[in-house]
């Protein structure tokens, strides 16, 4: 502890007028190196201290002017720890006594949740002390500092007549579900507006869409219904299914396990889990595919040089070892493990980083803004990323879809040994194999049929029109056997739009724009589709014309009504000013007639249930 003082005071003992050159060395219990504190160190000091002995209230500063008469005298190291104390002892016993009945009956129920959660008793690994997460989403003091979610703001209707294309980049990733789970089951809180993504809930789960017949690596599916929160609208849903890979049939893996093992992983939902985790999915590997672990917590390290897939045991033995304790170097640990997958790349085959993480990254490179142009940089290499968040309290949610996003990758949340399951053993060649990367979907709505719509979801998918054919432009990944689906609620030309053509001045030098004779035709809008191949920088186009067929919703599929329920779900959680009319009774009755012996359906009615005893 001594020497995590020393070291955030930026000092090391000395040898000169303050220190016996002969004196025991820092690490003797009878050492006590002189230390020079000024306000600004003397502060780092306390918080040092309090992380290093897993405090969860963090001190207040106090004034530079109360810290002068220390700032000007040495200080042993040993008298600066005790100063500090007795300084937070007082404020901690205070905000202790606030949260210790709610903490002593959450750590009374540990072996329960560890049941739940699906993982082993976390003694496996020498010297590890698990914690239970502190209240979801809010700031506890150091190591919890509260998750961080991006703010999204709810698509708008738009009118056909000034905006007639819509252009998105798809998005396979779950994250948001399983987050919204967590809160809602283990926490019983309802979830932040910004944890809720509600094409991530569409898209948790599969859908019976037709898979492709040609050469293509996915197919187009769309189907149309009277909207079952506003029955003067219509609802569209465009589903894309990626074609299946079958686990034998994969191609050869080059992975590399990037495994935050700082202080903050040191949870029960945390480092256990990943370890777990991690462990279903090395179960699925064979002899054509290597494993490489690389660590990070101050610095990152390689655990486990490549080693082929059918070397279980080597592994396996290098994932027990892991403990958390220390910082967090994302930044570094994503340099070296890119150094490690391009040194072992495969070419034709699965090359891809794993990282796991709390997204705590508090040392090195830091910034989003770095982190996400580090990660889209390496990822022209060739090399994916797959990003699994854990836990709660400091889960950085805001930096790990994006970095996912940019670095050719996809992003899931592991909270129960259930879902790693689904994500590492059920769709592993989806999770791992990327059949089409850089898709985007344009639509372009056709003004005689159509006077507005709005996109439900995919705010922070939004690309500009002039987007869709540059292929420089980044957009999503489909991984193999993948459901992709999104809705659009579209205003007929024949009912009061909630929006009105923009007033501007008649254009001196341009005329308006005149529709087609395609316009009469039945068509309701065109879907065109760019995608390239995972290793191929040109890409292709898929163009389809769409008719709606007048369906009520009642006559739609199972999937297009369970999938609109999802999308109500979200939509309500978000709270959008345009979703007054949707109500978990509504949702409850739409989705129970649509679960079949899908668990993972028979799951989400129980999600809703719990969020009924919360909505007010």
């Amino acid at each position: 502890m001594l020497l995590a003082v020393a070291a955030v005071c930026g000092c090391r003992p000395q040898v000169g007028q303050n220190q016996n050159p002969n004196a025991p060395s820092a690490t003797a219990p009878s050492s006590s190196p002189v230390v020079v504190l000024d306000a600004e160190r003397e502060e780092k000091v306390a918080e040092a201290v309090y992380a290093d002995n897993n405090k969860s209230v963090k001190q207040e500063a106090k004034p530079a002017s109360e810290l002068s008469a220390v700032a000007s005298q040495p200080v042993p190291a040993a008298r600066a720890v005790e100063m500090n104390r007795d300084r937070v002892a007082g404020r901690e016993k205070e905000a202790g006594k606030v949260r210790s009945d709610a903490r002593q009956d959450r750590l009374a129920t540990l072996p329960t949740e560890s049941r739940r959660l699906g993982i082993e008793q976390p003694n496996a690994a020498p010297g590890f002390m698990p914690q239970l997460d502190g209240i979801a989403g809010h700031g506890e003091g150091p190591g919890v500092g509260g998750d961080k979610f991006a703010y999204v703001e709810n698509n708008p209707f738009r009118a056909v007549a000034d905006e007639p294309l819509s252009t998105f980049s798809i998005d396979v990733d779950t994250a948001s579900y399983s987050k919204i789970r967590s809160y809602l089951i283990d926490y019983h809180q309802l979830p932040p507006q910004g944890a809720v993504r509600v094409e991530e809930l569409i898209n948790y789960f599969t859908y019976d869409y037709a898979t492709p017949t040609d050469q293509k690596p996915f197919a187009a599916n769309v189907e149309a219904a009277a909207c079952p929160w506003n029955a003067e609208h219509r609802l569209v849903r465009i589903g894309i299914k990626g074609k299946e890979i079958a686990n034998a049939e994969r191609p050869a893996s080059n992975l590399v396990f990037l495994l935050d093992v700082s202080g903050s992983m040191n949870n029960a939902r945390k480092l256990p889990l990943l370890k777990q985790g991690m462990k279903l999915l090395v179960d699925q590997l064979g002899e054509n595919d290597k494993v490489a672990i690389v660590v990070y917590a101050g610095a990152a390290g390689m655990v486990l040089n490549s080693t082929n897939g059918d070397d279980k045991s080597t592994i396996m033995e290098a994932l027990d070892r892991l403990q958390a304790g220390g910082s967090t170097n994302g930044g570094q640990g994503i340099e070296l493990a890119y150094q490690a997958a391009t040194e072992n790349f495969i070419k034709g085959g699965v090359n891809r980083v794993i990282l796991c993480t709390d997204g705590d990254f508090n040392v090195g490179v830091t910034s989003t803004s770095d982190l996400v142009t580090m990660a889209a940089d390496k990822a022209k290499s060739g090399v994916f990323l797959s990003v699994m968040g854990f836990g709660t309290g400091n889960h950085n949610d805001a930096m790990m879809e994006e970095l996912s996003g940019k670095a050719n990758g996809n992003y899931a949340f592991i909270d129960t040994i259930t879902e790693a399951k689904k994500v590492l053993v059920e769709q592993m060649s989806g999770t791992l194999t990327t059949i089409a990367k850089d898709v985007k979907i344009q639509i372009e709505f056709n003004p005689t049929k159509v006077a507005a719509y709005r996109l439900v979801g995919y705010e922070n998918r939004l690309l500009a029109n002039e987007d869709f054919n540059d292929d420089k432009k980044d957009a999503g990944e489909i991984g193999a056997g993948h459901c992709v689906t999104a809705f659009y609620e579209i205003v007929p030309a024949s009912v009061e739009s909630p929006v009105t053509t923009a007033k501007v001045d008649d254009l001196k030098y341009q005329a308006t724009r005149d529709v087609t004779p395609a316009a009469d035709s039945d068509e309701l809008l065109t879907l065109k589709i760019r995608y390239k191949q995972p290793d191929e920088d040109e890409s292709s186009l898929i163009s389809v014309g769409v008719k709606d067929s007048g369906n009520r919703f009642a006559q739609a599929s199972g999937d297009f009504q369970f999938a609109a329920g999802v999308a109500m779900f979200g939509m309500l959680l978000r709270a959008g000013d345009q979703d007054a009319k949707v109500n978990l009774d509504e949702i409850t009755e739409l989705v129970s007639n649509n679960v079949g012996d899908d668990s993972y359906r028979g799951e989400f009615l129980k999600i809703v249930q719990a969020a009924k005893t919360l909505k007010k």
